[in-house]
């Protein structure tokens, strides 16, 4: 499923959120939990429905990912016009970096989203598996 902005979801399960309570502008501090036991608890049930506010999508990119995408990507637009030496250089700087291509496609995409529930709460920071399209 592909989450976007301004997509309506549900929650998928139960979710249990303990913690302890800060302003929402307030900076994350790190806290030891023996020292500073959380002060709240919240329960959202399965099924609950809102809205995506926001997608970040987290899959780092190696140079060589980026120097394939915009080398394949001066293949594709202006291949064609070309010289056949140029063309069949680009080729191959392109075969070569197919492997890290391949791999980076291949790895998990972690996506964390935003939803804004229906009864007010927000949900920041949240995985993408948690919840179902509507």
């Amino acid at each position: 499923m592909t989450l976007t902005v301004g997509r309506r979801v549900r929650l998928a399960d139960d979710l249990r959120l303990a913690g302890r309570v800060v302003p929402a502008g307030a900076p994350h501090a790190d806290t030891d939990p023996e020292t500073d036991p959380g002060a709240g608890l919240l329960v959202l049930a399965a099924g609950v429905e809102g809205t995506v506010e926001r997608v970040d999508e987290d899959r780092p990119q190696s140079h060589e990912v980026r120097e394939y995408e915009r080398l394949k990507s001066l293949l594709d637009d202006f291949g064609h016009q070309m010289p056949p030496g140029s063309r069949r250089q680009l080729e191959e700087q392109v075969g070569a970096l197919e492997p890290a291509w391949t791999a980076y496609r291949e790895r998990k995409l972690r996506l964390t989203v935003r939803v804004r529930f229906d009864n007010g709460f927000a949900l920041d920071d949240a995985s993408g598996d948690l919840f179902l399209p509507l």
